[in-house]
């Protein structure tokens, strides 16, 4: 089929708030080496969109400097040296950017087929999701069924995909959310307890339990002490974001007498090789997950492209449960 030689998209037009995120024409992307065209159909919205829009998140070198993550739609071209896919797949796509449009283009090997019984909307909350938990979690976290995992914002489209996934893998999990609404979602998601860390303290509800095995954190600044306090002896704590900052004095005496772990990772600026690898595992382990039932993507809301700004606020507002997506096609 012919494409069109321009896209409807969302662009960046300064580093601020949700209004600079607005509508413009830009050139339909050109397949690479072993990369695909999607014609969107939706794209997910993630925190590191709305880090990128306040110019906290440059994009990598050769990425697409549109905002947008991830994606679902229908292959409509592929570049040389693609085997796996032909035009007219419905797949799913971690994006190195360029998601808030109406074509994309991504390495075959970052894109999965949409699993039976997901639908198109669906499907756009998989990627960045499913990559990063099960990266961090399972790959860099080493989550073993009977293991006690905190993973804190258990409401986001982070924490509910953890939730899900670690249950399914036999651990035991806790999480931390913002009200008892979002905790009462989250023990119906399958964790043993939610606590309003309003009200709460996460440290004595692990210390109940014996100290957590593994955390799984993106608040980064003051819980930062407060997961090392919270750990099990030779536990694991895995740093994903800092929503409360990335500094913070920590006494290291605690971690070399308890035998504690450490580390952390982003997902954008990792290799496409790295990626490939974590998307074959992601498609050996979690889809099997979505087969049988035990894993879901949980849905907050749905907006059209050109709200994409309504939808930054929605998300920045830590009102949502779940994830939101743009509706594109």
């Amino acid at each position: 089929m012919e494409l069109s030689h321009t896209m409807r998209a969302i662009e960046i037009t300064e580093p601020g708030g949700p209004d600079v995120l607005q509508p413009c024409t830009r050139p339909v992307p050109v397949p690479g080496h072993g990369q695909i065209i999607i014609r969107v159909a939706y794209a997910g919205v993630n925190r590191p969109d709305a880090l990128q829009r306040a110019g906290n998140y440059a994009p990598p070198a050769n990425a697409s400097p549109l905002p947008g993550l991830e994606a679902s739609g229908t292959v409509v071209e592929i570049g040389p040296g693609v085997t796996r896919y032909s035009i007219g797949d419905k797949v799913c796509a971690l994006l190195p950017g360029g998601g808030y449009a109406e074509y994309v283009a991504t390495q075959e090997t970052h894109a999965l087929p949409i699993p039976d019984g997901v639908s198109m909307k669906e499907a756009a909350c998989l990627p960045e999701t499913c990559f990063t938990v099960w990266s961090n979690v399972v790959m860099r976290g080493g989550l073993k069924a009977g293991e006690r995992f905190l993973v804190h914002g258990g409401s986001s489209g982070i924490g509910t995909t953890a939730i899900q996934i670690a249950k399914a893998l036999g651990a035991r999990v806790f999480t931390t959310a913002g009200s008892d609404e979002k905790c009462a979602a989250c023990e119906g998601l399958g964790a043993e307890k939610a606590l309003n860390y309003r009200t709460g303290d996460f440290v004595a509800m692990m210390h109940d339990e014996g100290g957590a095995q593994l955390i799984l954190d993106m608040v980064g600044g003051s819980y930062l002490p407060r997961n090392v306090k919270a750990l099990a002896t030779e536990g694991r704590l895995v740093q994903i974001a800092f929503l409360q900052g990335p500094k913070i004095e920590l006494n290291f005496a605690e971690v070399m007498m308890r035998r504690l772990t450490i580390t952390g990772s982003t997902l954008r600026p990792q290799s496409d090789l790295a990626k490939s690898r974590i998307a074959a595992e992601v498609e050996a382990h979690v889809w099997p997950m979505i087969a049988a039932g035990k894993f879901r993507p949980v849905m907050d809301s749905e907006f059209a492209l050109t709200d994409a700004a309504a939808a930054h606020a929605r998300m920045e507002s830590s009102g949502h449960v779940g994830k939101i997506v743009l509706k594109v096609e």
